[in-house]
């Protein structure tokens, strides 16, 4: 989509910190941090959120969820254990309309956020 800031990241349009880059999905640091480690995880394949996940192909969606386990696991996160989140729409607080996952770690986390 040539309006999405994700889609922007993925092809290098716009700079990101990567972390993580394989055929199906990026990992990049978020620009506003709401944890000591705060990541997000986006498919290359544009789809807006989990309500579009089934346009996803299996290896996509499959390749997207291993990116999030290889991502946490890259940073140091599986051992202590991370926080992943997912909102979808307006009312779920989702502000960039492409599916992503939030990992937040690298602290014990508020019981209050889950």
């Amino acid at each position: 989509m040539d309006s999405c800031i994700f889609c922007k990241i993925i092809s290098g349009e716009i700079p990101s910190t990567k972390v993580y880059e394989d055929e199906y999905a990026y990992a990049f640091k978020d620009l506003n941090p709401q944890a000591p480690v705060h990541v997000l995880v986006v498919p290359k394949r544009h789809v807006k959120n989990l309500t579009e996940a089934s346009k996803l192909s299996d290896n996509e969606s499959a390749g997207f969820l291993r990116a999030v386990e290889n991502t946490a696991r890259l940073l140091g996160l599986d051992e202590g254990g991370y926080r992943v989140i997912m909102n979808a729409g307006e009312n779920g607080a989702q502000t960039v309309m492409h599916l992503h996952a939030h990992i937040l770690g690298g602290a014990k986390l508020s019981e209050k956020m889950a």
